[in-house]
């Protein structure tokens, strides 16, 4: 009776984590949250090249604030609270500061990430105006850290 209950705990417990393992796998559905970009200057419906929001942006600070606050509502899920990554998506932090990382993130962001017809990450650019998405890049380039 020992080895049948030992035998059926651990197939429980195997099949729990086979459960987990495939919830990691793919994102799954978002329930963007809205981001209130008062204050920041508005962008238009074309995407721009660079991060405008940068230094020597006269509201930096606030593009900081406003970024923070947008990711941890709607990124952190996968891409890890505060910036720093579980594992299940890439650390943000570690992107390429400048053009080359902003060309990366615009291309992710608008376009969204799909593996083998599984949605790894949603185009955000649907949920989630310019001003915001460029809010978060912001906040990112304040916690960037050296690999």
């Amino acid at each position: 009776m020992f080895l049948k209950n030992k035998l059926l705990t651990s197939t429980a417990a195997l099949l729990f984590c086979a459960g987990l393992s495939t919830q990691a796998a793919a994102h799954g559905d978002v329930t963007p949250q809205g981001v209130d970009t008062t204050g920041l200057e508005a962008l238009g419906e074309e995407w721009r090249d660079e991060n405008p929001y940068r230094p020597p942006y006269e509201n930096n600070e606030l593009a900081i604030k406003v970024g923070a606050s947008a990711y941890n509502q709607n990124c952190a899920r996968c891409h890890g609270l505060e910036g720093i990554s579980g594992g299940i998506a890439p650390d943000l932090r570690m992107l390429e500061p400048g053009l080359e990382g902003d060309e990366w993130y615009q291309y992710r962001v608008v376009n969204g990430a799909v593996r083998d017809g599984a949605v790894y990450m949603p185009k955000m650019a649907d949920y989630l105006s310019q001003e915001a998405l460029w809010s978060i890049r912001t906040w990112l380039e304040s916690l960037s850290v050296d690999e």
